[in-house]
């Protein structure tokens, strides 16, 4: 399951890489990696990677489209008997005033989330679902290559524990720290 939605978000952004090759403006294309850290509210820091990609064709910049892995396997769980969780998603967002270095952002996100409740009695909960979450935010340009966007965001798709994974908390918090990997014209 979860190779065949890599294997999408791989050929999603390599189709838009090749679709990016003559850029439609002055600004560049624009490839940036880094740290991701979210909090779901009252329950568990996830650390991950994230990937934001912007291109001038896509509404002169004004779309982001984005891939993140973040886990509590590099978080809470880490050196303790938290639930060891992780999730993958892609994700789309429309940054307003794209052109200034403080931008306001909405955005929409899509994915995968598993939880490794790691022994055997637990085996008849839910432990996986398709994520479906709307997130906001300020995403705000360095002088350096260095961008930060902090975002609150509201998963579509949480659990009770007896319908979805338990600890899978509707309402959660986000900070990533990007590098600019790569900018062309």
């Amino acid at each position: 399951m979860i190779k065949t939605y890599v294997l999408i978000v791989f050929s999603f952004c390599a189709t838009i890489n090749i679709r990016a090759q003559t850029p439609a403006s002055s600004l560049p294309a624009e490839l940036k990696g880094g740290l991701r850290v979210q909090k779901a509210q009252k329950l568990y820091w996830e650390n991950g990677f994230t990937l934001d990609y912007a291109n001038p064709k896509l509404v002169n910049r004004k779309v982001h489209l984005g891939v993140s892995y973040v886990s509590s396997r590099l978080g809470s769980a880490m050196g303790s008997n938290a639930i060891k969780q992780d999730q993958l998603f892609i994700s789309g967002a429309y940054h307003f005033r794209s052109q200034k270095k403080l931008q306001p952002f909405v955005g929409l996100n899509t994915g995968y989330f598993h939880a490794d409740y790691e022994k055997a009695i637990y085996d008849d909960l839910p432990n996986s679902a398709f994520l479906l979450s709307l997130d906001g935010g300020l995403y705000y340009n360095f002088n350096a290559p260095v961008t930060a966007a902090l975002s609150v965001g509201y998963n579509f798709s949480s659990g009770s524990g007896s319908s979805g994974p338990g600890t899978l908390y509707p309402v959660f918090y986000q900070m990533s720290i990007y590098y600019t990997l790569s900018k062309t014209k």
